[in-house]
């Protein structure tokens, strides 16, 4: 697994009917795919979220979408930027992970997370609980789910989840690539050393330093080589000539690069690989053709240099 650029799609409301929306994600898809972004991502929620709009703005399935995605991709990594753990049974997660990666002949990613957006678990009927029962049903997943994606058949019995002999088959590979997103240095980031390949940070520029000094001590309390934790960090690009700094909203100065996509690349390359991250999960408002590419590019001559 190797993910140094990757794409988030996290908003459907294009401004087109509902015929013209599935074309769109997938033309993005298409676009990143070609400027050479190794993964693409869906946001695994059944609302849309606070920040970016209305609850009843258009949200897709992840993973029915992903499946989609596969068909109409070639190379591009597929996942989700993060599954929450709240929404499915660990065995039925394990079994849709593996489809998806039987389907996109071996490019799935799992990225999975405890689940935050109480909203969608109230009105829909997940239940919620504090971050600390979150979390702690994550860790029981966790103990069902890797097993099945390397074709043992656990038997398990929690406070959260049970399972017996379960498997999934069939398996396109032996590992999937284990992706989790956040950045809490007393149970995300130690979670992330023990299990996982793939970091990706959500925090502010200013704090990329800590966070990469919190990886490294956190590896190397569990005697793991801090190199084989890839990272990325999470953020926002506004791409324009036209488009300015001044008009980045306070809440989001940390997490945003606005600019020519020349410009992005030379302020992710300062605020973020200089600071010791691997590489950038973006996504761009919006979708005017071209623009992905645009920004691959200048991207990719910043990341090959």
């Amino acid at each position: 697994m190797t993910i140094r650029l990757g794409f988030q799609i996290p908003n459907f409301s294009y401004g087109t009917d509902i015929s013209k929306l599935f074309p769109t994600v997938i033309a993005q898809a298409q676009e990143a795919e070609a400027a050479g972004f190794d993964a693409v991502f869906l946001m695994d929620h059944f609302y849309q979220l606070p920040m970016l709009g209305s609850p009843d703005q258009p949200m897709l399935e992840a993973y029915t979408a992903l499946g989609a995605l596969a068909t109409a991709t070639e190379r591009v990594q597929l996942g989700t930027l993060v599954t929450g753990n709240t929404y499915r049974n660990p065995t039925l997660l394990a079994k849709i992970i593996t489809t998806l990666d039987v389907v996109s002949s071996g490019r799935a990613i799992l990225g999975i997370g405890t689940g935050w957006f109480e909203l969608e678990h109230d009105q829909l009927g997940f239940e919620f609980g504090t971050f600390t029962d979150r979390f702690n049903r994550l860790d029981e997943a966790l103990q069902i789910i890797l097993p099945m994606l390397n074709g043992e058949r656990p038997t398990f019995e929690g406070k959260w989840y049970r399972a017996r002999e379960a498997m999934a088959e069939p398996r396109f590979r032996d590992h999937i690539p284990l992706l989790i997103g956040g950045s809490g240095e007393k149970k995300t980031i130690p979670l992330a050393a023990r299990h996982f390949d793939h970091l990706n940070l959500i925090t502010g520029f200013d704090e990329l330093p800590g966070k990469v000094d919190a990886v490294r001590r956190s590896c190397e309390e569990v005697g793991r080589d801090p190199a084989t934790l890839e990272t990325t960090m999470l953020l926002t690009a506004l791409a324009g000539d036209a488009v300015s700094a001044d008009q980045i909203p306070a809440e989001m100065s940390q997490r945003m690069v606005v600019g020519s996509p020349e410009s992005i690349a030379e302020q992710i390359k300062t605020k973020v690989l200089d600071a010791g991250v691997g590489g950038v999960t973006m996504n761009i408002p919006g979708y005017t053709p071209g623009v992905i590419a645009e920004v691959g590019a200048a991207l990719h001559a910043v990341l090959d240099a």
